[in-house]
């Protein structure tokens, strides 16, 4: 991939869902109450990327606000599929929400305006309500015994450095600097930076800060981090899991405390099938009879084991993943409609 494109790429790994039940048991989701609802909405399919003009764009620190934005009684959310306005607006991660595979893809531009008094914490509701009225939304709450990788420390121990202290918060006032931007995670508000050599670098603030940066010739996506929580690794491996489609969720049970210096090495392919997932790549051209499709750093002998990878990177830090069962809170949708009411 171009340079450009691949700073375009880079955030996705953070920004960015087959489980066994034993046991299950559901309970509706709370309906916001009725004072918590937009004054007014205005709801709209989102404008389709043009890549180049996205990769420019963060080159100049100038990109599009994708995600959630609220300031004084202005709700923005910009770019997001519904899967992630629904785990927005119900304080999960976009793998814990089920339901359609379309919930993934179809992503939709909202500008809200809160009544006079609102706060910032009282947009999820809100944006429950509406997400009810404009999208027939009824969904379950359901805590559920699945099958989950577990983060654990490997016989011998930890082979990380711990970091001295942990970053400090983000200056959300501070202007932004020639090829920075801001955004919004599931883990809060990020800083990017575009870094001279390719290198991606997104501040989290005390949560950690990450630099990854594309490998071709390795087919890989190097990621280091001199501040990161074990908490905020199992978050990032959840993310990785994701990438291939329905993958397991990442739970942190090392007992780690604080951050740590860490460097994986992801396989790109995931991260090019997200990409395309997401519009930000061109599809794979037609493969010609009797030839399989390769990717950077792949040989037909030796395809990309993937998840294999990951754990391999994982057992280098001194941990491993082993497969369990744990109680997993989770969101399952069961009626929603693809096009919302007029505005």
């Amino acid at each position: 991939m171009r340079n450009g494109v691949s700073g375009a790429l880079a955030a996705i790994l953070l920004l960015a869902p087959a489980a066994v039940f034993a046991q299950t048991t559901e309970k509706p989701a709370p309906t916001a109450p009725a004072r918590f609802a937009f004054e007014v909405a205005s709801v709209k399919p989102s404008a389709p990327l043009d890549v180049a003009k996205l990769a420019a764009e963060i080159q100049a620190g100038d990109a599009p606000r994708f995600g959630a934005h609220v300031e004084g009684t202005l709700a923005e959310y910009r770019y997001m599929s519904l899967k992630e306005l629904i785990a927005n607006a119900y304080g999960l991660k976009p793998y814990q929400v089920y339901g359609p595979a379309w919930l993934a893809t179809d992503r939709f531009d909202i500008e809200a305006r809160m009544p006079a008094g609102s706060s910032k914490s009282d947009a999820p509701q809100m944006l429950q309500a509406l997400l009810a009225r404009r999208f027939g939304l009824v969904a379950q709450r359901s805590a559920q015994l699945h099958r989950v990788l577990v983060l654990m420390v490997a016989k011998g121990g930890p082979k990380m450095q711990p970091s001295s202290a942990p970053p400090p918060p983000i200056d959300l006032n501070a202007p932004l600097k020639p090829g920075q931007m801001k955004i919004e995670t599931a883990n809060g508000p990020a800083l990017v930076t575009r870094n001279p050599d390719g290198s991606v670098t997104i501040d989290m603030g005390p949560k950690g800060i990450v630099t990854q940066k594309f490998e071709a010739q390795a087919g890989v996506i190097h990621i280091e981090s001199s501040a990161l929580t074990m908490t905020g690794l199992a978050d990032l491996l959840t993310n990785v899991m994701q990438m291939n489609g329905p993958g397991l969720q990442v739970i942190d049970q090392t007992g780690l405390k604080g951050n740590y210096q860490v460097a994986v090495d992801i396989p790109i392919e995931g991260l090019i099938r997200l990409a395309r997932a997401n519009g930000l790549a061109p599809p794979p051209p037609p493969a010609k009879s009797g030839e399989a499709h390769q990717l950077p750093g792949q040989t037909a002998s030796e395809p990309g084991t993937g998840a294999g990878a990951v754990f391999a990177s994982v057992e280098k830090l001194g941990l491993r993943l082993d497969h369990r069962k744990a109680t997993v809170e989770r969101l399952i949708v069961s009626k929603i409609d693809k096009t919302p009411t007029p505005n």
